[in-house]
């Protein structure tokens, strides 16, 4: 046998024998493609200063209760019942801006508005359905519907789907997974739709980790309108640390969602719900508030 490699031989290389540091050199561009990648996106999001010199839950928790009781900016045309000829009551103030100055208006009277409505096993579908009467183009996702994609009437679909903060792991086989759980931002490319006009989201103490995300990708860029049901009781899914640290991590997203031109519009003190903060009856909070937010430089 001859030692020697021949030139054109497919037996590779030793990586000492290659430049740049054992990568073949059609390799280089991929690389940098992908280094550039990493160095572009987000992986935490900005906290905001504590709001006292030292951390301290009672100062925490004051910041964070202001910010979500005060809105921000002045919306006078609030009722969905204007717009349909539904007489059914919403449970819920499930509430977005019809004022002229902001595109929803105008874009539903135009019939070119879309919702996306998260929801977990959910009875309360009123809202859906009146923006779908008002002509919307209504998306709801939920993993408890029985078939993977139901449409109801014209300008309603349901899809048995459930909105993560992350895509599944590919190394799991698909019969494994508990249910079809997907980022919003991969659903928006499945789907082929590039705007939400209203995003609204009732999911049950992952809002947080999903706003995360939305943030971290810039996919809330592509939404008009947020109406969020935040959960305050705990903690919520996958936020860890002590009091203190957890409700600044809080109000860190909402200034967030300040810093890209959401302003809340609307908030909703929800007084059936146990009066509970961080699993203690604290500050006089509700364990459950209904935010809305508008997008001021939605188009």
């Amino acid at each position: 046998c001859r030692s020697e490699q021949h030139v054109g031989s497919t037996q590779p290389r030793h990586p000492e024998h290659l430049p740049h540091g054992g990568m073949a050199v059609g390799e280089m561009p991929y690389l940098q493609e992908f280094f550039l990648y990493l160095q572009t996106i987000r992986w935490h999001v900005d906290l905001q200063p504590w709001a006292s010199p030292t951390p301290s839950l009672n100062y925490e928790a004051l910041r964070f209760l202001k910010y979500i009781t005060t809105p921000q900016v002045s919306c006078e045309h609030m009722n969905m019942n204007s717009l349909t000829d539904n007489s059914k009551t919403i449970k819920k103030p499930w509430s977005v801006c019809l004022d002229d100055r902001f595109s929803l208006v105008h874009r539903i009277k135009s019939k070119q508005c879309r919702l996306y409505s998260l929801g977990l096993s959910s009875d309360d579908n009123q809202f859906e359905i009146s923006m779908a009467n008002s002509g919307c183009e209504v998306h709801r996702f939920d993993p408890s519907i029985k078939s993977a994609h139901i449409q109801e009437g014209q300008h309603l679909w349901n899809h048995r789907l459930s909105i993560d903060w992350r895509d599944p792991n590919p190394a799991i086989a698909a019969h494994k997974l508990r249910s079809h759980r997907k980022k919003l931002g991969t659903i928006l490319n499945e789907f082929g739709h590039q705007k939400i006009d209203v995003l609204k989201a009732d999911m049950e103490s992952a809002e947080w980790k999903i706003l995360e995300n939305l943030i971290l990708e810039d996919i809330v860029e592509q939404i008009g309108q947020l109406v969020f049901e935040v959960h305050i009781h705990w903690p919520g899914f996958e936020v860890s640390g002590n009091d203190s640290t957890v409700v600044r991590y809080w109000y860190s997203l909402l200034k967030e969602l300040e810093l890209k031109d959401f302003r809340l519009f609307h908030t909703y003190k929800d007084l059936l719900k146990p009066q509970m903060f961080l699993k203690k009856e604290a500050f006089n909070a509700s364990s459950c508030y209904t935010l809305s937010w508008v997008n001021t430089r939605w188009k």
